[in-house]
């Protein structure tokens, strides 16, 4: 049973890049746990009331340029590079606000949609324990909450922008992360130095505005492991149903799908002890493939291998 520690949000712990350059806001032993809350991704300090997006006050500890609002950096003692660090997601409940926009800033799927100039927002009541949301204009969705940044640096120094998600996580925006599921990332650097924020509390696959419903998370748990018994190059994730997720991030959707399969494909011979071309043939046979996201500069896609979808003799 590991130690369950808790970090006060604001101040030193919260920051809006990645850097292998930030000290450590705490260090934990491996089966420890960490309780925090997060801001919303856009650093705002309340919901939406009306006027302008960019007059809505921002979180005192917001600074110009940065990206979205973190927490942490948290070691894990013992990480180093080359091993995997192993995320448990056990507890992710979002404030009662919340906000998505769509159109009205220069972006690739703006241009696409023909909605670079012009923008809609909708702010969002946020029920946690009936888990629904209501807009302004009275449409009611259920909640699904995640975190769609959690990751650590690159090895490169220096300070690094926390829009494109990278092979060691970030703002990886992937839909299935919710309380229950356990997140496996490579580990670029000594101890590890993880982050995570931008609270959504609903989000379709793709997120194709841009945003989900942006949200502050009032209570985030998460427990950290370490793994040295796992070659992983990229992103890899069990549901809480079970269900094995390896991601793929590329240019293109279809460099993102290929790096997923080729994820898929190394995870199924671990798993089932087949050849590569096996693999290939098994994940025609049972695996999904989806988009996770099309909005973060690096795109992103997911395969998904069903739990209990190849039966052992």
């Amino acid at each position: 049973m590991g130690t369950s520690h808790t970090i006060e949000t604001g101040g030193s712990t919260l920051h809006g890049y990645f850097s292998r350059d930030y000290a450590p806001v705490l260090t934990v032993d491996p089966g420890d746990s960490v309780r925090f809350s997060t801001l919303d991704a856009f650093w705002f300090a309340g919901p939406y009331t009306g006027g302008s997006l960019d007059d809505r006050p921002r979180s005192e500890h917001h600074r110009q340029g940065y990206g979205h609002a973190l927490v942490g950096p948290i070691a894990v003692r013992g990480a180093e590079p080359g091993m995997v660090l192993e995320v448990r997601v056990d507890e992710m409940v979002p404030g009662d606000w919340g906000t998505t926009v769509a159109g009205g800033w220069p972006s690739v799927f703006n241009e696409r949609y023909g909605e670079v100039e012009g923008r809609t927002l909708q702010s969002w009541e946020l029920d946690p324990a009936a888990m629904t949301g209501r807009n302004q204009y009275g449409h009611t969705v259920a909640l699904r909450p995640f975190l769609g940044v959690m990751g650590m640096p690159p090895a490169e120094p220096g300070e690094h922008s926390t829009t494109p998600p990278r092979s060691h996580g970030g703002n990886l925006d992937c839909k299935e992360l919710v309380a229950g599921s356990t997140l496996y990332l490579p580990i670029p650097v000594a101890g590890g130095l993880f982050s995570a924020g931008d609270g959504h509390a609903a989000q379709g696959d793709g997120e194709v505005s841009g945003t989900a419903i942006e949200c502050p998370m009032e209570r985030v748990a998460l427990t950290f492991g370490l793994r040295d018994d796992w070659e992983l190059t990229a992103p890899a994730a069990r549901t809480p149903a079970g269900d094995w997720l390896t991601l793929g991030l590329g240019d293109t959707l279809d460099d993102a799908a290929y790096a997923a399969l080729e994820g898929m494909f190394a995870l199924l011979e671990r798993l089932h002890d087949v050849s590569r071309r096996d693999a290939i043939a098994l994940a025609s046979v049972v695996v999904d493939l989806r988009v996770t996201q099309i909005v973060n500069q690096v795109v992103g896609a997911h395969a998904v291998l069903p739990r209990g979808a190849i039966a052992e003799s």
